[in-house]
C-alpha cells in the first residue's frame, strides 16, 4: 500500500512538472491599442491584441513603400546607384524630409538609407514616381503587393503614410504590418540600413538621426525596423530583433507616448525570446540533392526546397527532430524551375511536423535527337577506350 502511494505521489509529480513545462500566457500590460508578436522564420503569432483591427499607420507605411524597391532591385528593374530625379510634389512634402530640392538627383540607396533612418516623406515619393511613374501608379502596386501578402485589413492611399486632407489616409493593422515587414527582412541588406544611428553630414547637407535609436542601442539584437507617429495614428512602431539565430517581430499601433511604445514592445520581445527559439533545418537557397535527368540537355538537375525549413519550439522541448527527404532517383526533361520533385518533411519520432515541397532550381529543355545520339556515341566511344 505504502509503495503505490509513493507511485502516485511520484506521478503526481512528474504531471505538474510537465504542465509547469508549458509556455505561460503573457501577462503583461499594454498601452498600444493593438499589438502582434511574430517569430519571423514561420511567421507563427506568439501574441495578439486587437491585431486585425484598422487604424493609421503613420510612418511604419514605408516598411511597403521600401519593399517594393527590395523587390525591384531583386528583380534586377534598378540598382542601388540609379539616380532619381525629385519633382515638385516630392520637395512639397511635409513632416520629416531630406530637404531635396526640384530638380535634384538622389540615389536609390541614398533614398533608402533617407526612408530607414529619417522616414524621409520627400524619399518616399522620389522612389514612388521613380518606380511606378507617378505616386498613384506605385499606390496601385502597394495595394496588389499587399493582397498577394495576405494583408486582408489593409488599404494604401499614399507611399508616406501622412494624412490625406479631407479623406481617409493610410489604414491597416499590427498583423498585417508584421507581415510585411517578416517579407521586407527577407531581405538581409535593409537592417545594414535600419541600423544606421545617424549622419550628420547626409547628402553633404542634412543631419539625419534614427527614429527607432532609443531601441536600437538598449535592446539586445535589435536591428529594426520603422517607426512612425501622427496625431491621429499615436506612436506606432515595427521592431525586430534577433537572437542566437531567432527572429522576433513585434507591431504595435496607437501607444499614446514613445516611452510607453517602447515598454510594449520589450515586454512582447522578452516574453518570446525567453519561451520560444527557431530551429532552422534548411534555408531556401541551400541545394539539397542533384538528380539525374533523362532526356535532358543537361544530365543533373539541382533540387532546393521552394522556401526556407525551420520549426519554432518551445525551449523546454526537446530539440530531437530529423529531416527526411523524399526524391525520385531520376526524373525526365523538360523540367522548369521551381517544379515540384519531392518532400522534406520535419520528424519528432514518427510525427510529420512540417512539409516543404523539393523543387528544381533551374529549367532542364529537352535534348533533341542529335544531342542524345552525340551522347550515345560519346558513351560507346569511352567505354571501347
Amino acid at each position: 500500500m505504502q509503495r503505490i502511494t509513493y507511485l502516485v505521489l511520484l506521478l503526481m509529480f512528474f504531471s505538474a512538472a510537465l504542465v509547469g513545462a508549458e509556455v505561460p500566457e503573457f501577462q503583461g500590460e499594454l498601452s498600444s491599442a493593438s499589438a502582434v508578436l511574430i517569430d519571423a522564420a514561420t511567421g507563427q503569432v506568439l501574441f495578439e491584441k486587437d491585431a486585425h483591427v484598422p487604424m493609421p499607420p503613420a510612418s511604419i507605411t514605408k516598411v511597403m513603400t521600401m519593399l517594393l524597391v527590395m523587390e525591384a532591385l531583386e528583380r534586377g528593374e534598378i540598382s542601388l546607384q540609379d539616380p532619381m530625379i525629385t519633382s515638385q510634389r516630392a520637395k512639397s512634402q511635409g513632416g520629416t524630409q531630406l530637404f531635396l530640392e526640384m530638380g535634384e538627383s538622389i540615389t536609390v540607396e541614398n533614398a533608402l538609407i533617407g526612408l530607414a533612418v529619417e522616414s524621409a516623406n520627400d524619399a518616399a515619393v522620389v522612389v514612388a514616381e521613380h518606380l511606378a511613374g507617378s505616386v498613384e501608379g506605385f499606390v496601385e502596386l502597394m495595394n496588389q503587393r499587399s493582397r498577394e501578402l495576405g494583408m486582408e485589413n489593409t488599404n494604401w492611399v499614399n507611399s508616406t503614410g501622412l494624412p490625406e486632407e479631407g479623406a481617409t489616409g493610410n489604414m491597416t493593422t499590427a498583423y498585417d504590418v508584421a507581415l510585411m515587414s517578416r517579407e521586407l527582412l527577407r531581405h538581409e541588406e535593409i537592417t545594414k540600413w535600419s541600423t544606421i544611428p545617424w549622419d550628420t553630414q547626409f547628402l553633404g547637407k542634412v543631419y539625419i538621426t534614427n527614429k527607432n535609436l532609443k531601441f536600437l542601442r538598449n535592446y539586445p539584437g535589435a536591428d529594426g525596423l520603422k517607426t512612425g507617429w501622427t496625431n491621429e495614428a499615436g506612436y506606432c512602431v515595427s521592431a525586430t530583433a534577433v537572437r542566437d539565430g531567432t527572429r522576433m517581430i513585434v507591431a504595435t499601433m496607437k501607444s499614446p507616448t514613445p516611452d510607453l511604445r517602447l515598454k510594449d514592445v520589450t515586454s512582447l520581445l522578452n516574453y518570446g525570446f525567453a519561451h520560444y527559439k527557431t530551429r532552422w533545418f534548411h534555408r531556401q537557397e541551400d541545394v539539397l540533392a542533384t538528380i539525374p535527368v533523362e532526356k535532358g540537355q543537361e544530365m543533373m538537375v539541382e533540387v532546393r526546397p521552394a522556401e526556407d525549413v525551420a520549426l519554432l519550439i518551445e525551449k523546454h522541448e526537446g530539440d530531437d527532430l530529423e529531416s527526411i527527404l523524399t526524391l525520385p532517383r531520376r526524373v525526365t526533361a523538360p523540367l522548369r524551375s521551381g517544379q515540384v520533385l519531392g518532400k522534406v518533411e520535419i520528424l519528432r519520432e514518427d510525427q510529420v511536423l512540417k512539409t516543404v515541397d523539393l523543387v528544381a532550381a533551374t529549367d532542364v529543355e529537352k535534348a533533341n535527337w542529335f544531342e542524345l545520339f552525340g551522347r550515345i556515341f560519346r558513351n560507346i566511344f569511352g567505354t571501347l577506350r
